[in-house]
């Protein structure tokens, strides 16, 4: 299983930018997930980030929240997620970083989530509502499982915590594009490149760009702002989920294609 970090690393270290679909498992089916996960793995993906649905997610945009209500009402549960997960894990190419909340990993009990979703075939998770103040009571069992915490940071973040935040997470440093939720937007926040290169003078760690990113002219400008990796969501669960099962694989490999094109030229 390759890891976060040095899937990240070997890109940067031959001058390429990452693409990191992500979708929301269990919309519309967790069959279509499974099929969803591998198309992205042929289709350019480098990692794939997979939403666990919650019935609060308070990150997300109306795109995903509704997608992540879709699949709580089909009845889709961690343990289904992760059954899934171990049958299709072996087939992927790209490192799996789940998207959930921080009730589920303390509900489950630190020790076992990491140990579970490591099983099932996970290599990072991204926790939005983790505090920083908290990391240090997850990473001895992160670190156990082999599983790389990522950890936000924002627009608005003070330069002290980006400092901690960016000592701290692991794999890439996810930052979040816009102050507020997911979600497509037609226009990147100029910020961003001021934020890009405020991080490269504290960390040499990769850094992901994500939220409001939907289109291949934004990820390209992404990369020409020195992004490590373009992060896309809403783009693709909203196209997975539009007509049939198949038109919206269809429609999601179509994107992945032209989104890794366009970092690609």
């Amino acid at each position: 299983m390759v890891s976060v970090s040095s899937c990240m690393n070997s890109l940067r270290d031959r001058g390429q930018c990452a693409l990191i679909p992500f979708i929301t498992a269990g919309d519309p089916n967790l069959e279509t997930t499974a099929a969803a996960l591998q198309i992205l793995d042929r289709s350019g993906a480098d990692i794939i980030e997979l939403g666990v649905p919650y019935s609060d997610p308070l990150a997300d945009g109306p795109v995903i929240q509704a997608a992540a209500t879709r699949a709580l009402q089909h009845g889709t549960k961690l343990e289904n997620v992760l059954e899934m997960l171990k049958i299709v894990s072996p087939k992927l190419r790209s490192p799996i970083v789940l998207f959930t909340y921080y009730n589920p990993v303390l509900n489950r009990g630190i020790d076992t989530f990491f140990q579970d979703i490591a099983a099932a075939g996970a290599s990072g998770i991204v926790i939005p509502d983790l505090p920083l103040e908290e990391v240090e009571k997850l990473l001895p069992a992160a670190a156990a499982a082999n599983i790389e915490i990522v950890l936000l940071v924002a627009p608005t973040t003070p330069k002290e915590r980006l400092e901690a935040i960016a000592a701290q997470s692991q794999g890439f440093i996810y930052l979040v594009s816009v102050t507020g939720v997911t979600g497509m937007r037609t226009k990147v926040e100029s910020r961003v490149q001021e934020l890009i290169t405020e991080l490269r003078g504290i960390t040499d760690k990769p850094i992901g760009v994500g939220f409001g990113i939907s289109q291949p002219a934004q990820a390209k400008q992404m990369m020409e702002w020195g992004a490590d990796a373009v992060i896309v969501g809403s783009a693709f669960v909203k196209r997975l989920a539009e007509g049939s099962p198949e038109q919206g694989l269809q429609a999601i490999e179509t994107l992945c294609r032209s989104l890794k094109s366009a970092i690609a030229e």
